[in-house]
């Protein structure tokens, strides 16, 4: 934490973030002063005495506990304090992504009773019914969530891995994906996936497989196989993610950015980092935008294919910079039951990311290609 003078504006530094009390008491012990922080979703019940004694002014609370008198203490001193919003089953404030626990926790009491069910289970009635405050709450959220998710990938080579979520469990298909997420993890790339099940689920799996041996992978992938999709039980399905967590605990991070506009589609419990959205919109293109060291795009539906050419358009127009390599797999798929790849080459032609796209037949060629592709 470098906190300004109180006589300078807030230019909007993650410096003066203050999202944990760890945090916070360090910068109050230091520093001396809350001028122009922004606490983030941090309990200060029990730090009356603290926030009564220091300046506060052009402080920001965010959607912090405190006792009633210092939050007129706080507003007083020129501090905007936004209270929690009681009845919520996710904190619109948030400083941090999401972990796996927190999103299925009460698992043992049926999907139904976790906050990720509940969470979209709010969303559908919010949406349903227009009102303002709810779609406030979820933009608010949204925001929090991006900024969490910039501080956490900052600095990291991120690759993307897209692909359909039907890809069921105990297939070829899935074995394979689970291998490119762990080559991927083990050159040292952050893997990236949409969060959810299927092709997204098993890239997250290699990453987590990725600091065991290889026997850690096949023992892995037969237990999920008892479970091969998230239908009719997200309950059996998570479940057993959480048997092979249990099994080889402490696995390789990886981010996940799911949706709750898929709700029915659960998060998969093998990203470490789960970056949920209420709003797809921006959810897609900050998967895309974040995955600097491009991305691998696995045999999938409409939602992929949307993928491939989100992350194309911006290649294409040079807007976030030198185009980032994109690599198809499955010349199949891509060339004959949804041929994205022609088009795709039509549009590459003569422009600057002509020399970073392919196509490979096969799953254990993308590592390979990616990294020539990168140069």
């Amino acid at each position: 934490m470098h906190p300004t003078t109180p006589a300078q504006p807030f230019d909007g530094s993650h410096d003066r973030e203050i999202e944990s009390l760890a945090e916070f008491d360090e910068v109050t012990r230091d520093h001396g002063t809350l001028s122009h922080f922004r606490v983030q979703s941090v309990d200060l019940t029990d730090r009356t005495d603290v926030l009564l004694a220091l300046d506060t002014s052009a402080a920001v609370f965010l959607g912090c506990p405190m006792t009633p008198e210092a939050a007129a203490k706080a507003r007083a001193s020129g501090a905007l304090v936004f209270p929690p919003v009681p009845g919520l089953s996710f904190d619109p404030y948030r400083g941090f992504v999401y972990s796996p626990e927190e999103l299925f926790a009460s698992l043992d009491e049926g999907y139904e009773a976790t906050p990720d069910a509940r969470t979209y289970a709010w969303f559908q009635r919010t949406k349903a019914d227009g009102d303002i405050f709810g779609s406030m709450l979820r933009s608010l959220h949204d925001d929090a969530v991006s900024d969490a998710l910039d501080e956490l990938l900052a600095g990291q080579d991120v690759v993307g891995v897209m692909g359909g979520h039907a890809m069921a469990r105990g297939t070829q298909e899935y074995a394979g994906a689970a291998r490119l997420g762990r080559e991927l993890a083990r050159t040292g790339l952050t893997v990236a996936t949409g969060g959810g099940p299927g092709a997204m689920e098993a890239a997250n799996l290699g990453a987590y497989a990725a600091p065991f041996d290889d026997g850690m992978l096949a023992g892995a992938l037969d237990i999920l196989a008892k479970a091969p999709g998230f239908t009719p039980s997200v309950t059996d399905w998570a479940k057993a993610a959480f048997e092979v967590r249990a099994g080889w605990p402490d696995g390789g991070p990886s981010v996940g950015i799911p949706t709750w506009f898929y709700g029915h589609e659960p998060p998969n419990a093998f990203a470490a980092h789960l970056a949920k959205y209420f709003s797809n919109a921006t959810r897609e293109d900050g998967l895309l935008a974040r995955c600097t060291a491009g991305v691998v795009f696995l045999p999938g539906a409409a939602g992929t294919v949307q993928e491939i050419f989100d992350n194309a358009t911006p290649n294409y127009y040079g807007s976030r910079g030198e185009p980032t390599p994109m690599v198809l797999v499955d010349r199949e798929h891509w060339t004959r039951r949804l041929p994205a790849w022609p088009l795709l080459q039509s549009l590459a032609r003569e422009r600057a990311m002509e020399s970073r796209i392919a196509l490979v037949d096969r799953i254990e060629e993308a590592p390979e290609a990616l990294k020539r592709l990168r140069g």
